[in-house]
């Protein structure tokens, strides 16, 4: 595939062939499915949805299709079902072309991504408040002198 400045996830899955179209549009459901609301967008010029953060890149091959990122809870959680398929060392899960799109499967993972990028939006905030309170403090004793 020549690279291309892709602008929609449409213009993305049309540059592949119909077979591969058709795979692609079945893991696009599927996170959909697990990710209702989630902003889906070009990113690293493959389609990607947001949601709290990123929740799944995915892209075509000529073997395969992948999901990017995974996490160690994902990898954790999802181990069983993933042990059928190449699981990268740096975040990548790669499904062969030729068997049936796993969508259960990747609808549960979208979930799990989901509810990590919900835990790490609080832990910042949480963070982000904890930060502020010493300064608020000081501050104060500002305003009293």
């Amino acid at each position: 595939m020549a690279k291309t400045d892709f602008t929609t996830v449409d213009d993305y899955i049309a540059s592949f062939p119909e077979d591969v179209q058709a795979v692609l549009a079945k893991v696009r459901g599927a996170i959909r499915k697990g990710a209702p609301g989630a902003d889906e967008v070009i990113s690293y010029q493959i389609g990607a949805f947001k949601l709290h953060g990123a929740v799944f890149h995915y892209a075509g091959w000529k073997q395969h299709y992948s999901l990017y990122p995974t996490s160690a809870s994902l990898l954790a959680t999802f181990g069983d079902e993933l042990s059928a398929y190449d699981v990268g060392d740096k975040g990548t899960i790669r499904f062969p072309l030729d068997k049936p799109v796993p969508v259960r499967l990747i609808t549960a993972m979208t979930k799990h991504r989901v509810q990590e990028n919900i835990e790490a939006e609080a832990a910042k905030a949480v963070a982000k408040a904890a930060s502020k309170k010493p300064v608020a403090k000081k501050a104060a004793v500002k305003a009293k002198r």
